[in-house]
């Protein structure tokens, strides 16, 4: 007798899990790790690890005080623990990702459940944490091997031949991340302490030499997210395999690019640095790795254009006129806690769909 099997949709099934979509994302974040080493040495390494293996480790324990399965060999809690690492700066002490990693996988994922059940991005909240708790060491510590080289190599400008520019440079080369360059330049200018040496310099910021740059990584700032060419290459990877689609990162970075260059200038409006705003910060690690989560991100195609837009205004605003001078994390925690109405105020039309016309006037929808 042959029976029947009765299962609810999908009936038709691709050989794709949960384990090989975590493990696939691992993969594509190792060209930003390699950059990493490159450009801050081996103490990124091993920020990097001791994340990973903080956050493999508290979920196991956790998992086995909770008397539940141990899931870690699906990849998750290693990404947590990457992505955790990769937000924090190269000179941050080693306890930190330690102490980040435990607070996302408790915190951020454990206590709603597990895997799926989480409503904000774990690694996220775990550097929201680390912000709020040590802002300090938190946005210090900046590296690179443009502060190894002691030079600028903005526009071939070097710190002696801008009179009164050299405090700019020399934040920008030993200490500061392009974005806080950037916006220290706008708050002086705006309260009237910067003149045309300021001006230089801000407008250097979008030059073709400094644009490289950022591009390749040779610049201040946390471990896995300098290197856009990096994190490009992994992004494309993903793509390629249908693991991530096109409506988030390019609603978010796109909104990020009209804002930035209408609101981001000292020059009045449609004048600010595009391609700067782009490749500084943690935007294409955001975009790409963080804001396409599947379990925080919405369901629906028309709520993830509205997420990722979402995402892109509070970053250009927080970057702006915020007091950090980044917004790429907060942006993306905000709009994760806004996913369920999104998902709500976005339904897609059930499969199969269409509309009878029955008379002129009236319509029957089935």
């Amino acid at each position: 007798m042959n029976l029947l099997k009765i299962s609810s949709s999908p009936h038709i099934h691709e050989n794709v899990d949960v384990k090989k979509v975590m493990w696939s994302v691992v993969i594509a974040l190792m060209p930003a790790l390699v950059a990493a080493y490159i450009f801050f040495g081996l103490r990124s390494i091993w920020l990097t690890a001791l994340g990973v293996i903080s956050a493999v480790v508290v979920e196991a324990l956790t998992q086995l005080f909770m008397k539940k399965p141990v899931t870690v060999s699906d990849g998750s809690a290693v990404i947590t623990g990457l992505l955790l690492a990769f937000n924090l700066p190269p000179e941050a002490p080693f306890w930190f990702p330690i102490i980040g990693s435990a607070f996302a996988i408790i915190i951020g994922k454990q206590v709603f459940g597990g895997l799926g059940y989480n409503p904000v991005n774990p690694a996220l909240l775990g550097r929201a944490f680390l912000m709020a708790s040590w802002p300090a060491q938190m946005t210090t510590g900046w590296t690179s091997k443009m502060a190894r080289l002691g030079v600028s190599t903005i526009s071939g400008l070097k710190t002696n031949i801008i009179p009164g520019g050299s405090v700019y440079l020399q934040n920008l080369i030993t200490s500061a991340t392009p974005l806080n360059l950037a916006q220290q330049i706008r708050n002086d200018i705006v309260g009237g302490a910067a003149g045309d040496s300021a001006r230089t310099v801000f407008h250097s910021l979008s030059s073709l030499d400094y644009i490289k740059n950022l591009f390749w990584g040779n610049i201040g700032g946390c471990i896995g997210e300098v290197s856009a060419a990096a994190l490009i290459i992994g992004a494309a990877f993903l793509v390629y395999k249908h693991y991530i689609e096109w409506r988030i990162p390019l609603s978010y970075i796109g909104t990020v690019a009209i804002l930035s260059w209408f609101l981001g200038g000292i020059d009045g409006l449609f004048s600010g640095p595009i391609l700067f705003h782009i490749f500084s910060g943690g935007l294409i690690l955001g975009a790409f790795f963080m804001a396409t989560d599947m379990v925080t991100s919405p369901v629906t195609k028309k709520g993830r254009l509205i997420f990722g837009i979402g995402c892109g205004i509070f970053t250009v605003v927080i970057r702006l006129w915020g007091g950090y001078p980044e917004g790429v994390s907060y942006s993306i925690l905000i709009m994760n806690i806004a996913v369920p109405l999104i998902d709500k105020l976005t339904p897609q039309k059930p499969f199969g769909y269409r509309k009878i016309e029955t008379s002129p006037t009236k319509s029957v929808s089935r």
